[in-house]
């Protein structure tokens, strides 16, 4: 460090070894995250910016998302409608009788609210702040603020839609739904790591679990399954006929036996346990259809016109409403972990 550091009294403070360490370390953050960097008459700064990047996923591949309806609501209501009627042999009638009393069908009505949060964040800035950052001649201040702030937003609607808000029971994600039925037999090991044989036996029966848990009302569209298993699928499903690999076998078996040529089996990394922290890991096959599935955005991202009392500081806001994912028929996803 060039700075000599002194007491009340004017002495020179020297530092030990390990002192000295953290001053350095604490500098380079100052410096890392600031405006100021000392450079030399051969010091060039490269007009690029590298920026810094996080794990990133596009919800919309993986869940129903309806984005602008129910603006400005504070929670969101979606009607559901139940058959209500005998059996159909009820309904058989006797020209040659008397049939004063005709057997009835009905429906049945419930409801599901979801509620909605609001969102919204600012960010500020100076004269001073932008005449310092200029002196740099790449770097736009303000663009960087709002990109951070844009990028705050994005990453939390993408946690939110697997894993839920953290610590509002009230907003949950694809991976911890309830209602939903757990299978921890099927998967009992990562599906990279199966036999052929083994293989052979999980896709004999897990669309069957899937039917059977939703009394055969549907099929699923959509596997996901954690990020790390998926890419161990790549390898020869069978050493003695390695045409296809394990994923691609897998693919062809859903899509022939859904009847869906756009069934999709996605990775994703919150289905690990090692990135998600939870103690399992995730597997989820679902029906990605907004009537089974979904999360709403009814207000999408928006930022203010930056503002000033003083025409020195300035500030804007960026706001916006969601919600989290909910499952009005629970009976069509089915959950999958070891």
């Amino acid at each position: 460090m060039g700075e000599v550091i002194r007491n009340d009294k004017g002495e020179v403070i020297k530092l030990n070894k390990r002192e000295q360490m953290v001053a350095n370390h604490v500098e380079r953050q100052v410096n890392a995250l600031g405006y100021e960097i000392n450079i030399t008459t051969l010091t060039t700064i490269i007009k690029k910016v590298s920026e810094q990047k996080f794990f990133q996923i596009a919800p919309a591949d993986y869940i129903p998302l309806r984005v602008g309806e129910g603006a400005w609501s504070s929670n969101l209501v979606t009607y559901r409608d139940f058959v209500v009627g005998d059996e159909f042999e009820t309904g058989v009638i006797n020209t040659g009788s008397n049939n004063g009393r005709l057997s009835v069908a009905d429906v049945g009505i419930d409801s599901i609210s979801v509620k909605v949060i609001n969102w919204a964040k600012a960010i500020g800035w100076t004269l001073f702040d932008l005449q310092i950052a200029s002196k740099s001649g790449n770097w736009d201040l303000v663009a960087a603020k709002e990109k951070s702030r844009k990028k705050n937003w994005d990453l939390g609607v993408q946690r939110i839609a697997f894993l839920g808000a953290r610590g509002d029971t009230n907003m949950l994600g694809l991976f911890n739904q309830t209602g939903v039925t757990i299978n921890t037999t099927r998967i009992t090991a990562a599906l990279n790591g199966l036999t052929p044989a083994n293989l052979s036996t999980f896709l004999a029966g897990v669309l069957d679990d899937y039917r059977k848990n939703c009394n055969r009302s549907a099929w699923p569209t959509h596997f996901v399954i954690p990020e790390s298993d998926y890419l161990g699928l790549a390898t020869p499903s069978s050493s003695s006929f390695p045409l296809k690999s394990m994923l691609q076998l897998m693919q062809e078996t859903f899509q022939t036996m859904t009847g869906n040529p756009n069934f999709k089996i996605l990775p994703c990394a919150y289905g690990d346990k090692s990135y998600s922290g939870a103690s399992v890991q995730y597997y989820a096959l679902y029906n990605a259809d907004d009537a089974s599935l979904r999360m709403d955005i009814p207000v999408d991202y928006t930022a203010t016109l930056a503002n000033s009392i003083d025409n020195f500081s300035f500030q804007n806001v960026g706001y916006g409403q969601l919600t989290g994912v909910m499952a009005y028929r629970p009976a069509e996803m089915l959950y999958f972990q070891f």
